[in-house]
């Protein structure tokens, strides 16, 4: 019973990092249809200066466009921190063939799930 009350915890515990590390994965991929998995319904995106916001549908759509444009060659985190009201941030670099975009995710948690709440892509 004990092992299993650790079991719980580790796996509990493990919810946002695991979140973080299957977007950046989803992310180092290039696949519009593995990220949109973690996003909210309602998501804002903004590439190059231009936002809008997104149904799940629509952000794919915009994410898998972008992706196609610009395609993966790696994804890696430079930072990540929290505000004072929980809201989770990560600063990461996308490399694709020409050049680099600086990527700035805002997170929140939703019920039990951290989703993405704003996708901000800027060229390096």
């Amino acid at each position: 019973m004990k092992y299993l009350l650790v079991c719980l915890t580790l796996f509990l515990g493990q919810g946002e990092d695991a979140t973080i590390s299957e977007i950046g994965t989803a992310m180092k991929s290039g696949s519009s249809k593995e990220l949109i998995k973690y996003c909210n319904e309602t998501v804002e995106i903004k590439i190059d200066g231009e936002s809008s916001n997104y149904s799940q549908a629509q952000a794919e759509v915009v994410l898998k466009n972008f992706f196609t444009r610009n395609p993966a060659k790696n994804f890696s985190y430079i930072h990540q921190g929290s505000s004072p009201e929980g809201l989770k941030y990560n600063i990461g670099r996308y490399v694709h063939d020409k050049g680099t975009y600086r990527v700035v995710m805002f997170i929140k948690k939703i019920g039990d799930n951290y989703l993405i709440d704003t996708l901000n892509f800027s060229k390096e």
